[in-house]
Parts: C-alpha cells; sequence; structure tokens
C-alpha cells in the first residue's frame, strides 16, 4: 500500500514548485514538461501537446474494456501575487490565484496512486489542460483530436473553493456553473470642447445612460424564474479634463445557464444600445461573444461522485463525519469553467472541495491550502475505482 503521509508530502512539494513558476495559458512549457515527466515516472503513457501545451496520460490496468478521464488545469492568471511565502511566485504579474497548481498535484497524486495500486479495470485517462481561465483549452484539446485519439466514456472534475471546510465536498446534479458572455459597446460621436457640448455628439452621456439601461434586461426582460446576470466592468472615452469624447466603449460580461437566456440578453441589449444611441444621436456597434458554456452535471454521476467522496472520508480517520461534509449543493453559481466543453461530448460530473478559510479565487493573497492535496487525490482514485470496478 502506498504511505499516504509520504505522498502527501511529494504532492506538496510539487504544488509549491508549480506556484513558484506560474504560466499563463497555452504557455504552460515548464508546467506540461513538469507533468509529463511525473507520469513517466509513474509508468503512464504520455502524449504532449493536446491542444498546445496540454498532456495526456493512459493508464490501464486488467482487460476492461471501458474507458474514464479525470481532468485538471494547469494555467495560471496575470495577477501580481501579494504572498510572502517561501514558493510565491518568481514570475511577475503572474501567478497561481485560481488553485490550478493545487489541481495539477492533486491528478498527479491520483495518478501516482492509481499506478502503484491498481484497484480498477480498464483504462483512465489523466488530462492535464491548459487555458481553462481563458474558456479555450478544452476546445483546443477537443478539436486536436483529444476524444478520437483518447477515447473516453465519462469524465471526471474538480475545484477547490475557498470558504468550504477542509475535507469538504460538494456538488449537485444538473446546472452548476454558468455560461460566460462577454459583450462590447461602441458609441461613436463627435468629440469636442467641454465649454460647447451643444457643438458636439458627446458619447459619455449616452453611455452612462446606456450602462443604467442595460440593468434593466434582467430586472425586465428576464422571467424571474430564469437566473442572468448583466455586468459593465468598464467604460472608456478618448476624453479628457475639458474635452468631451466623442467615442465611448463599454466592456462587460453575462452569465445564463441556458441558451435562450443567452439569447435573450443578446437581443435585448442590441435593442437598447441601438435606442439609446438614437436618442442621443449617436451611432452604436455592439459586439457580443460566448465564451463559456453552461456545466450541466449528470444525476447519475453525482451520486456516483458523493459515493466516492464519502468513501474516502470514512477511511479517513481524521474525525470528519461523511455524511456532513459531502453534500449536494443548494445552488448553482454564476462562475464559469471551460469543464463544461468536456462534457458537450461525454457525460460527467465536477465537484467543489474545501480549501478552508484562506482569500478568494483571483485574489492577489490567496494561495491553494496543501491540507487538502490528499483528499483531492484519493477521490479522484476513488473515482476510479467505483466507474471501474474489477482488479
Amino acid at each position: 500500500m502506498t504511505d499516504l503521509d509520504a505522498l502527501h508530502g511529494e504532492m506538496t512539494a510539487w504544488r509549491r514548485d508549480l506556484h513558484a513558476h506560474p504560466e499563463f495559458g497555452f504557455e504552460e512549457k515548464r508546467t506540461a514538461a513538469f507533468v509529463a515527466a511525473k507520469l513517466r515516472e509513474f509508468g503512464l503513457d504520455v502524449a504532449e501537446g493536446i491542444g498546445g501545451t496540454g498532456v495526456v496520460g493512459t493508464l490501464t490496468r486488467g482487460s476492461g474494456n471501458r474507458a474514464i478521464a479525470l481532468r485538471a488545469d494547469m494555467d495560471a492568471l496575470r495577477i501580481a501575487e501579494q504572498g510572502t511565502q517561501a514558493w510565491r511566485s518568481r514570475t511577475p504579474g503572474t501567478m497561481h490565484a485560481c488553485g490550478h497548481d493545487g489541481h495539477t498535484s492533486m491528478l498527479l497524486g491520483a495518478a501516482k496512486l492509481l499506478a502503484s495500486e491498481g484497484g480498477f479495470d480498464g483504462t483512465v485517462r489523466f488530462i492535464f489542460q491548459p487555458a481553462e481561465e481563458w474558456g479555450r483549452g478544452a476546445l483546443a484539446m477537443l478539436d486536436d483530436g483529444l476524444l478520437e485519439r483518447f477515447p473516453f466514456e465519462e469524465i471526471f472534475g474538480l475545484h477547490n473553493m475557498p470558504g468550504l471546510p477542509i475535507g469538504h465536498f460538494e456538488t449537485r446534479a444538473g446546472p452548476v456553473m454558468s455560461a460566460e458572455d462577454n459583450f462590447e459597446i461602441v458609441l461613436k460621436g463627435l468629440g469636442g470642447h467641454a465649454a460647447r457640448p451643444h457643438a458636439g455628439q458627446e458619447t459619455l452621456v449616452a453611455a452612462c445612460a446606456l450602462v443604467v439601461s442595460l440593468q434593466t434586461i434582467v430586472s425586465r426582460r428576464l422571467s424571474p424564474a430564469d437566473i442572468g446576470v448583466v455586468s459593465v466592468t468598464e467604460l472608456i472615452t478618448d476624453g479628457t479634463r475639458n474635452a468631451l469624447p466623442g467615442l465611448a466603449r463599454i466592456l462587460g460580461d453575462c452569465r445564463s445557464f441556458r441558451p435562450q437566456v443567452s439569447a435573450a440578453i443578446e437581443k435585448e441589449m442590441r435593442r437598447i444600445a441601438e435606442g439609446t444611441a438614437q436618442a442621443y444621436n449617436v451611432a452604436a456597434e455592439v459586439s457580443y461573444t460566448r465564451e463559456f458554456v453552461p456545466l450541466i452535471n449528470d444525476a447519475a454521476l453525482v451520486d456516483e461522485a458523493l459515493a466516492a467522496a464519502r468513501a474516502v472520508l470514512a477511511g479517513d480517520g481524521v474525525g470528519i463525519a461523511a455524511d456532513d461534509a459531502v453534500r449536494v449543493a443548494a445552488e448553482p453559481m454564476t462562475a464559469s469553467e471551460d469543464f463544461a466543453r468536456f462534457l458537450d461530448h461525454v457525460p460527467g460530473c465536477f465537484v467543489f472541495m474545501g480549501n478552508g478559510e484562506t482569500p478568494p479565487l483571483h485574489n492577489p493573497a490567496y494561495d491553494f491550502n496543501d491540507e487538502a492535496l490528499l483528499h483531492g487525490a484519493r477521490y479522484h482514485a476513488a473515482i476510479v475505482r467505483r466507474r471501474l470496478p474489477g482488479l
């Protein structure tokens, strides 16, 4: 049997090394090489460069013809770290502010555990994905023939969650995380002197009116039964202290769980932008793109994932009551996750696991909690043994 204390020590060292050397999406060359080397060390078949910098490790035991996949993300964020720990980022302006260093290390730990102990009959694909934060990495791997070259029937993933206690897991059937759409509205007029607004067609007042009007999409155009969010995040003009702008750009994002709601938001946004532009005698151009699709968990696989988590905690002997620590989430969240792209092709389940009382995700002071590593690795292994029972 694997020495779990020793494995935890190894995963901690891996995680801290990855944290110190973060890489942005599609730039994860060092990370990918690190992952590939470890997987080969464990005896897996390894393919590199999938979808750019993605890595796939394959482990087969027994004679079973079923295959499932486990996925971790590898990329970091363009955030300057404020941490003071010895393993803080050595790359200025880039850090692991979402815990992908922990996700990668937990999946590597599961690969080592399963390679050394077995306990399953079939094939496991260990997918290490680039560019999750962009919402582009999963598509890149799929477009590079992931499913054809490394077929699998189900896929499982996880994400750490600050505020959820260590050793706790939660998820739900159906919608779990939302789609994300991005928009940019450009208002064009005629700028001029701040003392003579009547002589031009300035855009700032129109932009301010438009920002307020966009809030009516959710409150007055969507059904109260639907979840939707419209957030303006930037307002940029070409004006200055004594010059009225002739150009204004409004940027933001929208969240929803159904394609019909996304379509309704876009339609109303275009209508409001055009109407506001006409009222203020300026022109409007709207760009609307869909970056992430909704993450929809398979109900049967949610039951399997929760059972695997309970089994892990029941055998831990650390005083965590599995019935209290593993639960069904009450409602979906309006954050987005690139894992959803895989669920367009095969059923799967995405769970959240506790990271304890740490700063929130995407915060410059965030750090993955190493106490969670062993729980995640053992959860991955438990899923494999439940879904590929046998040896």
